[in-house]
């Protein structure tokens, strides 16, 4: 099996080192991944100006290299750009949860959401900002569950989110809106935001927040398609 792996926390992050250190057992792994830090930046990539790419030294990998640019370029470059085929890429771990309407904006779910695009398979890996060594204690059986059940087959793209201590893996779905936010003036027309959590429990484990509280693992099914089909069928 060929792995790419990319995240959105930058080529030096722990989560990425993590997801390496385990993934290097399924096959020949090689890791193309953002120079700095890409929170935030979702499916953005670079289309008016040149980026630099530059092969690192990464320890137990066949290849790695630096871009700076975004977690898509990262995947569009390695794939478009060295025309490199795989057949699985991971993005993460990331630093922090991504739950609910947050998955729109993470770099780290749109990485994969791009290989999706590109005709691979894709896992993004989430934890905790204080959760990596838990997280990575159950790659394992995550992964295990990603097999019995033939995830891959059913849906190009998953969304992991893998509380503290592990627990029971639960199947879910986004669960809306986590944050969001104040913006300070902090004088000089410059604007700072602050966020703040405005989601309410509910204590269903079919949703993501819900299911990440209650202490499960949440492995959510996503899909690039944003035609709503509903009104579609009626329109048409």
């Amino acid at each position: 099996m060929r792995i790419l792996i990319t995240n959105d926390d930058g080529i030096a992050a722990p989560g990425l080192r993590a997801l390496v250190d385990w993934a290097k057992k399924l096959g020949e792994v090689e890791v193309f991944a953002p120079l700095v830090e890409q929170s935030g930046k979702s499916v953005g990539l670079e289309l008016r100006k040149s980026f630099h790419v530059e092969k690192y030294e990464y320890e137990g990998v066949s290849e790695a290299y630096t871009v700076d640019s975004t977690p898509v370029d990262c995947v569009r470059i390695a794939v478009l750009g060295f025309e490199r085929k795989y057949d699985l890429v991971l993005s993460g771990v990331n630093s922090g949860k991504n739950l609910g309407y947050d998955i729109n904006y993470s770099g780290t779910v749109g990485a994969v959401l791009e290989a999706s695009m590109l005709g691979m398979k894709g896992i993004a890996v989430s934890a905790g900002k204080k959760s990596l060594e838990g997280a990575a204690e159950n790659f394992d059986k995550v992964y295990d569950y990603f097999v019995k059940h033939d995830l891959l087959s059913l849906c190009d793209v998953y969304n992991v989110n893998i509380p503290k201590n592990g627990g029971e893996i639960a199947i879910t779905r986004q669960g809306g809106v986590r944050f969001s936010d104040k913006y300070i003036d902090v004088g000089d027309g410059m604007y700072f935001p602050e966020g703040y959590n405005c989601y309410k429990f509910r204590g269903d484990k079919t949703i993501d927040i819900d299911a990440m509280e209650m202490g499960y693992i949440s492995v959510t099914p996503l899909t690039f398609e944003r035609t709503d089909f509903k009104t579609f069928e009626m329109l048409k």
